[in-house]
């Protein structure tokens, strides 16, 4: 206890020198724990629009310069798949369920605003395997309406039972449509959904599908279901593109880790600094006291006691600077994210049922306060270890 007493009354002399240290200790730890957190927050974020788990195919016509993801530019070409093929990945489907799917634009008139939207077909039995309405009812066979998305809906204050044109024929909006997030199949939170039988008496050609989705109920399954599609259809040629929803989720997987890796090594970087600076002061304190050193030496100190004193005093600025800076990255890191999540989510709902701190935002936090702890006490040794091998002469002997 005693040379934790004398470490506290060094620190306490040279108050100014062990602030400045403290707060580097600080802003490292703040750097790493709030980075971590806002990461973190960004991975909740697009889990939650990234809305299927893993049990899609998506079979598209096949495009030359396509990776076979939906979301690929390269894959917006004038192609689509003919009710022949769509019967031939039925009969490879396994039973699972299949649902061709229509997709074209229509433009929308609502009051004194409008505009191009994206309309989607489909069977009406097959609308609900996919989505789910907040407000009316889905479609039913042989009643005309539409189904809205959502985030259009916000934008145009629609609601269910309104009146709205498109290519300027008045329709009935039946229902609502639940956000559904970004997923690998269908967007329809920006669009409308019809039924197959209005796509095709009012928007497009009812046998020309944009592609055709699989559900495949036993996700074990899902191997075996893409290689029969892939044998009965690309056996000759390569005539479609199949999409596993899996491959999403492994993307964004990858790309999460590494903006994790990323933002880490930032704050990792302002921590090390912090580190070099505590070197610097402990050396400068070792210089500084060798006289001191001579004096505790001379009256039967021992080398270990000398060493503990100055790690002591290396522990306790890592030990205050990693606490604060711990508190204040939860309410920085908390705020950091919010502002993060509104700026990606800008205009849309998405993000407004997302929690930005967890068990995970809460271990980043641990994480950064045990590593500003740990590089601040080793980064004290070498000048402690330096210390503890004068002897007592070369000490006194120092000016």
């Amino acid at each position: 206890m005693l040379f934790v007493n004398i470490a506290f009354r060094n620190l306490r002399r040279h108050w100014i020198r062990s602030m400045l240290s403290i707060l580097g200790i600080i802003i490292g730890v703040f750097a790493i724990a709030s980075l971590g957190i806002m990461g973190n927050s960004i991975n909740l974020l697009v889990a939650n629009v990234i809305t299927d788990v893993g049990d899609t195919l998506v079979i598209s016509p096949h495009v030359a310069a396509s990776t076979g993801f939906t979301g690929d530019p390269r894959s917006i070409v004038e192609a689509s798949l003919s009710p022949e093929t769509v019967s031939r990945i039925e009969h490879v489907s396994g039973g699972n369920e299949v649902i061709p799917v229509l997709q074209g634009t229509s433009e929308l008139t609502f009051g004194d605003e409008g505009g191009n939207v994206r309309v989607i077909g489909m069977n009406v039995d097959d609308i609900p395997i996919l989505l789910e309405v907040s407000d009316g009812q889905m479609l039913r066979q042989n009643r005309p309406g539409v189904l809205v998305g959502s985030i259009l809906a916000d934008e145009f204050d629609l609601r269910a039972g309104a009146q709205i044109e498109l290519d300027g024929e008045s329709v009935r909006v039946t229902g609502v449509l639940k956000e559904r997030g970004y997923a690998a199949d269908i967007n329809p939170d920006f669009g409308i959904v019809v039924s197959d039988r209005y796509y095709g008496d009012h928007i497009g050609n009812e046998e020309e599908y944009a592609f055709v989705i699989i559900k495949v109920r036993d996700i074990d399954q899902i191997d075996a279901v893409k290689e029969a599609v892939d044998h009965q259809l690309n056996r000759r040629e390569k005539t479609v593109d199949i999409f596993d929803s899996r491959d999403l989720l492994a993307m964004y997987q990858d790309f999460y880790d590494q903006i994790t890796v990323f933002l880490l090594a930032i704050g990792g970087v302002s921590l090390i600094i912090a580190a070099v600076n505590i070197l610097n002061v402990m050396y400068i304190s070792v210089t500084e006291r060798t006289h001191e050193i001579g004096i505790l030496r001379s009256i039967g100190t021992l080398r270990s006691e000398i060493l503990r004193t100055f790690i002591y005093e290396a522990a306790i600025l890592g030990i205050a600077g990693s606490i604060i800076g711990g508190i204040m990255s939860a309410a920085g890191g908390y705020a950091i994210s919010v502002y993060a999540i509104q700026a990606f989510t800008a205009g849309t709902t998405f993000g407004e049922n997302v929690t930005v701190f967890n068990l995970t935002s809460v271990a980043y936090v641990v994480f950064a306060v045990f590593f500003g702890v740990a590089i601040s006490t080793l980064s004290g040794f070498y000048p402690a270890w330096k210390a503890s091998k004068l002897t007592p002469i070369e000490a006194l002997r120092h000016e």
